[in-house]
């Protein structure tokens, strides 16, 4: 087992692609920045120095301080605290991990929907590639947010008040999920065009191994650099996506809130004096996407340079 192991990390080593990422420090940069704030926002009630959550914690008289190092600062308040006493630096991190839930559930549902589909339609292609093909190029002209909000208006309009509060997370996973799809069906299709004029698609056809077998078993897998970067890249958009549709009041309940619904709070009082509310959530944000993107940018560039 130990040779095994050894074995793995000397492949690993002699790899490309590690010698491509120990060659770059954006990558580097970002996946350790990433690492932190995943470790941070999946362990946070072991690393954040308050529950902001917990009423029996929290005091109104501790409302609207400045960070630590203003001049009313408290320097148990890092970030400072939003009006109703909650530490910022605590509440910031409980929202990222409500934000990275809802963007790591959204791609995944997108991904395995767009690459169920386009896979099946580049396979067996006539009219059910058409079809397929036909609503990726109309959901492509409407803007995913606006979809999103779509989906969203839909749900409340079919379910209850209550109902949709208890389900608000599980419809911005579908309706985020659900705007994304066709650029992985567009990406899956192409790739599996070319690979299923290659000799081991047909020697597989020749020998009687089923469709569903060469699609999934054979072709899947030498497709999955490009639909890879995609999801990287996607998860940003994700993220973005959650934060913007939680912002206009359609995404998480206040009760559950993620960066959106911090910085849409937050907003409240910016012209108030408070700036920090609203202002530490939203340079989270940007670097949570921005690191997100750097290493979406470089997997690209390693994985599939073609799609420079």
């Amino acid at each position: 087992m130990d040779n095994q192991n050894l074995s793995l990390i000397e492949r690993i080593r002699d790899s490309d692609v590690y010698f491509s990422f120990i060659k770059s420090p954006t990558a580097i940069i970002s996946t350790i920045i990433l690492t932190i704030i995943f470790f941070c926002s999946f362990f946070v009630e072991f690393v954040a120095p308050f529950n902001p959550f917990n009423p029996s914690s929290l005091s109104l008289m501790d409302a609207f301080t400045p960070p630590s190092w203003s001049e009313d600062g408290i320097s148990k308040f890092l970030l400072g605290t939003d009006g109703q006493g909650r530490d910022m630096l605590s509440t910031i991190l409980y929202g990222s991990r409500i934000s990275l839930i809802v963007g790591f559930s959204a791609i995944l549902f997108s991904l395995i929907l767009g690459v169920a589909l386009g896979l099946t339609a580049g396979y067996f292609g006539g009219k059910y590639e058409m079809f397929v093909m036909r609503i990726t190029d109309v959901q492509l002209t409407v803007p995913s947010i606006l979809m999103a909000l779509l989906v969203d208006g839909i749900a409340r309009g079919l379910i209850s008040k209550e109902s949709h509060d208890e389900m608000a997370i599980y419809v911005l996973i579908f309706a985020i999920g659900i705007s994304e799809w066709p650029q992985f069906a567009r990406v899956s299709r192409a790739a599996t065009l070319v690979e299923k004029n290659k000799d081991y698609i047909s020697a597989s056809t020749i020998i009687g191994v089923s469709n569903i077998k060469i699609m999934f078993k054979h072709i899947l897998p030498n497709i999955l650099r490009p639909i890879l970067v995609i999801g990287t890249i996607g998860l940003a958009l994700a993220i973005i996506a959650e934060s913007t549709l939680s912002f206009l009041g359609v995404g998480v309940p206040p009760t559950t809130p993620s960066l959106g619904t911090l910085i849409r709070i937050g907003n409240d009082f910016l012209f108030s004096g408070e700036w920090w509310i609203t202002f530490f959530p939203a340079i989270f944000l940007v670097i949570l996407a921005f690191s997100i993107n750097l290493l979406g940018d470089w997997m690209r560039d390693t994985l599939n340079p073609k799609l420079n």
